[in-house]
């Protein structure tokens, strides 16, 4: 729709310009009431709920009511004198609208209207936001001496009785809490509370309760960045990075979990009061997946793990002597289910940080793993659905070939399903190999 919005709108600017230069008239009737016309039109489409409206058409609609203004002016004006036509000027200001035409709807070409992925359980949805402060541990990113504070959001059953299984979920580098609010929305809806962190200066941007903002920390940045190049780093180095990530990732998590572990003890509101403190399951995408698996290993209370698309880099051990990366030898003894797409699939069997995911790896052979063919890293996010060209921007202009909506919807019933079985007893957990 939107394509196709910019698509007429240059039309119908390019067809003023051909008649103005055919006829060598800079004001028309015709062109006043195209422009008028526009204008309805578009609010018609926004009536009809054909467009729904957001904020991002707020550009491209202020243009078309000022066109449009300005040629009911032109029309209830009286024309005193007929101003000398030059075709060149046509010319140009033909390019310097449509260039303004472009430039006002680069934020609905960013962010499509799109349909929300579905929501099948019996519960309302609502949420809930708050911010931590950790007393016991000084801020790393900064030399101000502060305690670091980690915003979470809760996704819980509105109207329900009875607790609910406890779900944290860890985002990817230079992600946010909102990464997967499709997956949280399901999952609550089918009596889950899940909560999501965000993780300062790991996340793009995080605002706390008292609207402090936190944008992403430049040198983790490069850090993530050049980890994904050769040569950049020795494979001590990296090493060394992927266990500093993970102290920062599991610290927040566990500094989370006990904070609501203790809040839903004392039963303050609603979104606490509805937790089942004895089931408690982790998840997370790319470095959060990481840091979910890494969790488990630190914590007796956590039943059941969901990675998607990350390395298990807690489970890696580097010789110094041989300069290797080696897998660790203890068993994984934990409910764990692996979601994987290309760009990790093609991994797991040559790339050292891969090593342990490896499906050979006899100490997570009880695991459950499968394999989103066509999908891309962030395919498994509600990314490609808010905004496929970013989407493709991040991913180095490389394009998925699997339906976005394939993907997340069943990608968060497989994640439903799991978490039923593994916490809940509810069925059986036998998902095909690929997808």
């Amino acid at each position: 729709m939107e394509i196709l919005i910019l698509v007429v709108t240059l039309v119908f600017e390019l067809a003023i310009a051909v008649y103005s230069i055919a006829t060598k008239q800079s004001r028309s009737k015709i062109k006043s009431w195209t422009r008028i016309a526009m204008f309805i039109g578009f609010m018609m489409l926004i009536l009809g709920k054909v467009v729904v409206w957001d904020f991002t058409w707020g550009l491209f609609q202020g243009l078309l009511f000022i066109l449009a203004f300005k040629e009911i002016v032109a029309l209830l004006r009286k024309q005193t004198h007929t101003p000398r036509y030059k075709a060149f000027s046509t010319i140009w200001k033909f390019l310097l609208l449509a260039l303004t035409v472009v430039v006002t709807l680069v934020p609905v070409l960013l962010f499509p209207q799109h349909r929300l992925p579905q929501v099948t359980g019996p519960y309302a949805v609502a949420t809930a936001t708050y911010s931590y402060v950790d007393k016991n541990r000084i801020e790393e990113f900064t030399d101000q001496g502060d305690n670091r504070f980690v915003n979470v959001e809760f996704w819980y059953p509105e109207q329900a009785d009875g607790t609910y299984p406890l779900l944290v979920f860890s985002h990817g580098s230079f992600g946010i809490k909102a990464s997967n609010t499709s997956t949280f929305t399901e999952l609550a809806s089918h009596g889950y509370v899940v909560v999501s962190i965000d993780h300062p200066y790991h996340s793009f941007y995080t605002v706390s309760e008292d609207g402090k903002v936190v944008t992403v920390n430049p040198e983790f940045m490069q850090e993530v960045n050049d980890a994904n190049k050769e040569g950049v780093y020795s494979l001590g180095e990296f090493f060394e990075l992927t266990q500093k990530w993970m102290k920062l990732r599991t610290d927040d998590m566990d500094f989370v979990i006990d904070t609501i572990l203790e809040q839903a003890g004392q039963k303050k509101d609603s979104a606490y009061e509805r937790i089942d403190t004895q089931k408690i399951g982790v998840f997370g995408h790319s470095m959060g997946g990481a840091a979910s698996v890494a969790l488990s290993r630190e914590r007796d209370d956590i039943d059941a793990v969901v990675n998607i698309d990350a390395p298990f880099f807690s489970e890696l051990l580097y010789d110094k002597v041989t300069n290797e990366l080696t897998a660790k030898s203890e068993a994984y003894t934990i409910p764990l289910f692996n979601i994987y797409s290309d760009d990790v699939w093609i991994q797991l069997d040559n790339a050292s940080s891969y090593i342990a995911n490896r499906i050979s790896n006899k100490n997570f052979k009880g695991a459950y793993t499968v394999y989103f063919k066509g999908a891309k890293h962030l395919s498994l996010t509600d990314l490609p659905l808010f905004s496929p060209i970013l989407a493709n921007l991040l991913q180095g202009g490389r394009t998925a070939s699997i339906d976005k909506y394939y993907a997340i919807e069943t990608q968060n019933e497989l994640i439903l399903r799991f978490f039923d079985y593994a916490l809940k007893n509810q069925g059986q957990f036998a998902p095909k190999a690929t997808y």
